[in-house]
Order: structure tokens, then sequence, then C-alpha cells
């Protein structure tokens, strides 16, 4: 596994040498979907689901690539200042399922993507993601923006979901910082998203702070310990593992909703990615499935029909 470079905090950490936990951690894009491939070939060296986590690096390595040769329409001025005097996310993901650039970098990742190998049932999707007609594409398009995916359809979706991913990044990080604001619990403050997972890290001389990870613009805001990011509540919140009590991946599980997220402990193991490793344990989402009444609240594209 390479050498990971730290996420930068908001410039406001700092203040009268004091420190103050940041709300938003942000990555560069390209820096990050290069941590996330390199994570998941680490992952796939030890791992059941060795085929699906390459499959996944050489996508997330695409992606890297395709970043530096995307590059949207930032978001307007005005639309920011209406977000923020209405206590909405900066981004409005609802606007983007017809938008010609993302449609773009759609076709631009499909074709990239012949390249790779796969099993044929998938080869098929991706051939039909690129004959698909643009209405056909915006459908595709929209349900991933809804964090919403037909599980008859998972493999084209999978697809639109890695552009979705590209897009928003780049969307995401040329938002003011300043302007990004708490919108209500596990919602991203910058395009409205749901949490893959959340982590628990260190910062400087702040220990053991969490923050939600969006599973599309990967945009991570902090977010009080011990709560449930689905509805809120402080109250019946428990924590169940695949492995051992000190393991680095768990379920917050919720009681008073009956859901679960995953909670990443990068203060035990620095290297945990949010999309990766939530792939990677997908051992503690068949443990929860099949051995609880509980239902997963995080949304990661990668992992639908598991």
């Amino acid at each position: 596994m390479g050498k990971n470079t730290p996420i930068q905090p908001d410039p406001s950490f700092i203040t009268g040498g004091v420190a103050k936990t940041p709300f938003v951690l942000r990555q560069e894009p390209v820096q990050q979907f290069t941590q996330r491939a390199e994570r998941l070939r680490f992952l796939a060296q030890s791992s059941d689901l060795a085929a699906y986590l390459e499959f996944l690096a050489d996508l997330a390595s695409i992606q890297a690539e395709l970043v530096q040769q995307h590059a949207p329409a930032p978001i307007r001025a005005e639309q920011i200042s209406q977000a923020v005097e209405s206590g909405l996310p900066l981004i409005n993901r609802a606007s983007l399922a017809h938008d010609a650039s993302l449609h773009d970098c759609l076709q631009a990742l499909c074709k990239a993507a012949q390249a790779l190998a796969m099993p044929e049932p998938a080869r098929q999707a991706l051939e039909a993601v690129l004959d698909a007609s643009h209405e056909d594409r915006s459908w595709l398009l929209a349900n991933v923006l809804a964090d919403t995916i037909p599980a008859d359809s998972i493999a084209p979706h999978l697809l639109a979901a890695a552009a979705v991913q590209v897009h928003l990044s780049q969307l995401a990080a040329g938002l003011p910082v300043e302007a990004l604001r708490p919108v209500a619990t596990g919602v991203c403050p910058a395009c409205g998203g749901r949490p893959a997972t959340s982590s628990v890290i260190g910062l400087r001389d702040i220990e053991n702070v969490r923050y939600a990870s969006c599973s599309c613009c990967a945009t991570q805001w902090n977010e009080v310990r011990i709560k449930c990011l689905c509805c809120g509540s402080t109250k019946g919140i428990s924590y169940r593992s695949a492995e051992t009590a000190d393991a680095t991946v768990k379920a917050e599980v919720c009681s008073e909703c009956n859901h679960w997220v995953k909670v990443l402990y990068q203060v035990r193991n620095a290297s945990l990615e949010p999309i990766a490793d939530d792939v990677g344990s997908l051992g503690l989402d068949m443990l929860m499935k099949n051995e609880t009444p509980f239902t997963k609240g995080g949304f990661n594209p990668f992992l639908v029909g598991y």
C-alpha cells in the first residue's frame, strides 16, 4: 500500500492557536481516486472478492485519469447563495441527470472501461450503456443521483455511478468551503447525498472526531459520534462487528429506526478508505443481513445487490 497523503481540513482548523474541528474535509479528486485504487488493490490480495476488488481498482484508476480530462462547469455563485439562504446542499443533484457534461463523462468512462477484464454479463451491460439513448442514460444517472439503484439492473448503474462520482467530486472540490454548512444529520452538505460510511479519525490535537463520507462526491463532514446517521437519534445506539471487539470496521446500529451504517476506525488504521473498505468488509454486511433484523442505511453503489 502506498503512502497516503492526508486529507486537507478547512483552513479555519486553527484559530488563535486553538485547535478547532473543521466541518468538512476534502481531497483533490485525482488523489482521492488514486488512493482508492491503491487501497482496493491492497484489499484484493487477501479477499474472496479479489476479482471484483481488482475491477473496482481499475475503474478507480480510470476515474483518476478522467478527472484530468473532464471539466464540468463550476456551480454558479448565485446558486450557492440561494442554497445557503435556503439551508440546502450547494449542488442540486436532481438537475444533473440530463447534464451534457455528465453524459460526456459517462461515455468517456465506458469507452475507457472497454479495456478492462470483466465477466461477459458486465461487458454486455457496458456495451448497452455505450449504445443507450440519451433518455436511457438519463434514467441511469437519475437513479444514481437519487441514491436508488434497481436490483435488476445493477451493472449499468455501477458504470453510471462511477461517472457520477467523477463529476460530483469535481463540482464539490470547487465549492467555497466557507459556504458548506450542516443541512441535516446524514446529509452531505455539498451534494445532498447519503453517506457510504463514517470514519473516526484524529486531527492534530483533536482525537476521535467523526466524519461521514458521501458516497458520490466524497465530501467528508463532521457528525457527532454515537448518533444515528439515518434518524439522528442518540438513543439505542450499539456496535457490532464481524471480527473482534477492537475491529477497525463496525456497524453502528440504531434500535430507534432499525438501521445501521458502517464506522471505520482510521485512528487504528490510517489506510482505511471510505468506499474501498466498505466493499472490502462485505462480511459485515452479510452478518447484519442474515443474522439481524436491521437494514443498512449507508449507500454504496458498488455494494447494491449484496
